[in-house]
């Protein structure tokens, strides 16, 4: 049966869907990462285009895009939001969050932290200790995040290579042998790797030229049988192209892990060291911007310390 095995890690918590072990889902929550479901008040401190507006959370947990802002409402007004979109990492310029007028009757609230999330989906949940044997590598938890930060995703047939841009997720096929099998196998990984890494917003996939509706149509079964509701899609047109969308509440893995690569080696390193046996050495050779990284973080340091029992020296 499928459970979730989740870590509370030192700046992030980590958590994946395993059945089989197999990876189905792998998930990744940053500490301080404003969360959907959270219900603030805010201030207007501008109006935008198409009655939209961005707001001020007043707990100084960031900025959001209020959808509709209410007719009459004034700069520097206040009003309760609900977070609806978590901020998004992007290429340039990230997207903030996004929020709605607050239900009437609704009072400040978290939205739900990722172990809570985990709880919601009503499957079993296996909290995992550092000093515990590692489930969550057993089950291929740094193939999984390698395929987020390089973007090749292997298949029996071939191989995906997964691009995240501003417009959309794209990726391509490619791979040997006839090419309609190529096709659906590919839909198949498409559609399980949009799953596993929680990829949201609009999706492009570049399949092999397949002719002939009833291939197309085996092409377009597959990407439904693989995904999870809800989505909608396009078919696979003559150029063998076809799109997919998704629901975005929250960052994809890959955008997770892109935008920061120190910060996301940094707390690698952190999970690594924590699972260092006892009586090891405790000094740990780290590149020059990771040791800088986690020694700016004071509060990173002290827990490190506090899980292991004593100081950890960082070299260079």
């Amino acid at each position: 049966m499928a459970e979730w095995l989740y870590e509370a890690g030192i700046g992030e918590a980590r958590a994946a869907l395993v059945d089989g072990g197999t990876i189905l889902k792998a998930r990744i929550a940053l500490e301080g990462t404003l969360a959907v479901g959270t219900v603030a008040e805010a201030r207007l401190v501008e109006a935008l285009g198409g009655g939209q507006g961005r707001v001020t959370l007043l707990d100084g947990s960031g900025d959001a895009l209020l959808a509709a802002v209410p007719r009459g409402l004034s700069i520097g007004r206040t009003l309760l939001v609900t977070i609806v979109r978590e901020p998004i990492p992007e290429t340039g310029r990230a997207k903030i969050a996004k929020a709605v007028l607050a239900a009437e009757g609704a009072g400040p609230a978290r939205g739900p932290d990722l172990l809570e999330r985990l709880h919601e989906t009503g499957l079993p949940v296996r909290e995992c200790r550092a000093h515990e044997a590692d489930m969550l590598e057993a089950a291929g938890w740094s193939e999984v995040l390698d395929e987020a930060v390089t973007g090749e995703i292997a298949f029996a047939a071939g191989v995906l290579r997964m691009s995240p841009t501003p417009a959309m997720t794209l990726f391509d096929v490619d791979g040997s042998g006839p090419l309609d099998a190529l096709a659906v196998a590919a839909a198949t990984a498409v559609g399980q790797a949009i799953i596993r890494h929680g990829i949201g917003g609009s999706i492009g996939v570049d399949f092999p030229s397949v002719q002939g509706k009833g291939p197309r149509r085996a092409v377009a079964a597959a990407i439904d049988a693989a995904l999870e509701p809800p989505f909608e899609r396009t078919a696979l047109n003559g150029f063998g192209f076809l799109q997919i969308v998704r629901p975005r509440p929250r960052a994809s893995l890959p955008e997770l892990l892109r935008a920061d690569p120190v910060g996301t080696a940094a707390r690698a390193a952190l999970r690594q060291i924590e699972r260092t046996p006892p009586g090891a050495s405790r000094r740990h050779t780290l590149p020059a911007a990771v040791k800088a990284r986690i020694e700016a973080r004071p509060d990173w340091l002290a827990e490190l310390t506090r899980r292991t029992g004593g100081a950890i020296v960082l070299e260079d």
